[in-house]
């Protein structure tokens, strides 16, 4: 299973009203210095994919070529009952804290 597919299988697991950072994803993976492989991972992920709970360490949603997957991000997380503040994801309350169970097949 290639780095990206790894990817993919994680963050399938995040659960709905969650978002995970993409330096926790890679670490997870064993991998903690790979963040921003890990959004390259997402760049060419498949439509199922719930790519919109991975946000950067700081809660925000990471710049993109096209402004509209930001928005359509912040929107699909907003549908989930995920609350921002100041532009940004309340980590506080909407972390993913990945448990043995959650993790199990990864590193």
């Amino acid at each position: 299973m290639t780095f990206r597919e790894t990817v993919w299988r994680l963050v399938r697991r995040i659960p709905r009203g969650r978002v995970a950072t993409y330096g926790q994803i890679a670490a997870l993976l064993g991998r903690p210095r790979s963040a921003r492989a890990v959004g390259g991972a997402l760049r060419r992920c498949p439509a199922d994919l719930p790519w919109h709970r991975v946000v950067n360490a700081q809660g925000g949603i990471s710049g993109r070529a096209q402004m509209s997957s930001m928005l359509t991000q912040r929107i699909r997380l907003e549908a989930e009952g995920v609350a921002f503040r100041r532009g940004r994801v309340v980590l506080r309350a909407h972390a993913w804290r990945s448990t043995a169970r959650q993790r199990r097949g990864f590193p």
